[in-house]
């Protein structure tokens, strides 16, 4: 597919997935060319790789390409891909790039409503040290890797799978890691059984001699463990028949220790600096796919003890005065009442959240769940809506989503639409022994940042 293609153009270059791609391609000696409407600082990284980023989208900006490589959220009349069509262009989507890289080596897959960008960064950092020089595509920046994908010249690329648009049946991995089932991107699926079918799919083109690693605290994929006739590797906490076992766990303020049981003997013990149950099941996760692949021991333990987090997984923005500011970039209720359990692991003072609800349809097909999934917090500021390029949906609004929270968890919340509002709020009323987070997939880790930068202000006027 790539074959015959020098010039390639990305269109909405700075996107997590996107720039990912491009940074490997670069790496990989192709002329990359890209435009996004904000070309912020991993356009820069692209810049330094060779990349040439356009701010904005432009017709003219496709000329000379071979192929423009689009994602899902680029709408059809795109000025860039109108262009592009009417001039013969080939496009292809992202996920048919990664395919051509994932495919044409050993590829480890790692797909999940939750945790796969965790995951698949662990596991990253744990190839990347095990000195089997990997490729990465992942979706999250990681401080260890110096970003979200690297160039190796090993027999292994690790990628982030993206079930959200059904892309992933597109990967055929030597070794597919899922980390769970949830009933999410309805607007694709459609329903409950198609998200199975379609991981069922995935988990089944996992090529011959390969494994599926399956986390068995999920109901689903003990279900698919059972149905599929891909060899299985299992891993959990809850269930005690699965291969690989975390035991023993100790939570604690630097982080979390535990230990591996494999098929009920002591395999080996792990000490984590990110908190919370759900990076036990992620480092796990990653653990039992790099015993597999070869990866020693002592190797994967270094890397996990490391392992400071991914970019917008309970990222901590800042310590000022006393007041911890943490960002994560959960927008799923599950999601959310994993993080906010992990966030009270920590035992701050008090635990104060904001949330940007991310698209007028998960909001509406999951409102019960999220006025449910907040209970622990001592302080939550309801935003409006993040669209991301949907359209509004005459009575789905923030202010009903807090007020549902209300009603169902008795915490105390309040809708606020002004994000300057909500910083001015904080900067204020926040106090020593205090956790601040920003918790969606949109821009609501920019109330964290300015708040940061205005207590950091405030010491030095003192």
């Amino acid at each position: 597919m790539l074959s015959g293609i020098h010039n390639i153009h990305f269109i909405g270059i700075g996107g997590a997935g996107m720039s990912a791609l491009a940074h490997v391609l670069c790496e990989r000696g192709f002329h990359v060319s890209g435009s996004d409407k904000n070309a912020g600082g991993i356009c820069e990284k692209l810049k330094a790789l060779g990349a040439v980023v356009y701010q904005g989208h432009a017709s003219g900006q496709v000329n000379g390409a071979d192929a423009v490589v689009i994602s899902s959220a680029i709408h059809p009349d795109n000025c860039e891909l109108v262009a592009a069509k009417e001039q013969g262009i080939k496009v292809m989507h992202r996920s048919d790039v990664l395919a051509e890289l994932l495919n044409h080596a050993d590829g480890v897959a790692v797909a999940g409503a939750h945790g796969k960008t965790t995951t698949s960064a662990m596991l990253s950092c744990i190839a990347a040290q095990g000195g089997i020089d990997p490729t990465i595509v992942i979706g999250g920046e990681v401080t260890s890797l110096g970003g979200n994908a690297r160039s190796g010249k090993g027999r292994y690329v690790i990628a982030e799978a993206d079930e959200s648009d059904g892309s992933f049946l597109k990967f055929y991995p030597l070794y597919a890691l899922v980390t769970n089932i949830e009933n999410d991107h309805m607007d694709h699926y459609g329903s409950e059984e198609n998200i199975y079918a379609a991981f069922k799919q995935f988990v089944g083109s996992v090529k011959p001699g390969g494994a599926a690693v399956l986390c068995m605290d999920n109901p689903k994929l003990r279900r698919l463990a059972q149905e599929t006739e891909t060899r299985v590797i299992s891993y959990g906490i809850d269930d005690e028949q699965a291969d690989y076992v975390a035991k023993d766990i100790v939570y604690h303020t630097g982080g979390t220790d535990y230990k591996v049981y494999k098929n009920g003997s002591l395999f080996a013990e792990v000490q984590l600096i990110v908190p919370g149950r759900h990076n036990v099941l992620n480092s796990l996760g990653a653990l039992v796919c790099a015993v597999e692949m070869g990866i020693k021991m002592d190797n994967i333990l270094k890397a996990l003890k490391e392992f400071t987090g991914a970019h917008r997984r309970f990222e901590t923005k800042g310590r000022v005065n006393g007041v911890w500011v943490v960002d994560d970039y959960a927008h799923h209720p599950t999601e959310i009442g994993v993080t906010l359990k992990a966030a009270l692991q920590t035992k701050p003072q008090r635990l104060i959240c904001v949330f940007q609800p991310h698209r007028y349809t998960r909001t509406q097909l999951l409102f019960n769940e999220f006025c449910a999934c907040f209970k622990g917090c001592d302080k939550l500021i309801v935003t409006d809506i993040y669209a991301a390029s949907e359209d509004p949906i005459e009575g789905v609004n923030s202010q009903k989503l807090a007020e549902g929270i209300k009603e169902t968890s008795g915490v105390d919340v309040e809708y606020v639409p002004s994000m300057a509002d909500i910083e001015s709020y904080l900067a204020a009323n926040a106090r020593t022994g205090d956790l601040v987070m920003t918790i969606g997939a949109g821009d609501v880790y920019k109330v964290g940042e300015e708040l940061v930068a205005d207590l950091q202000r405030s010491n030095e006027n003192v």
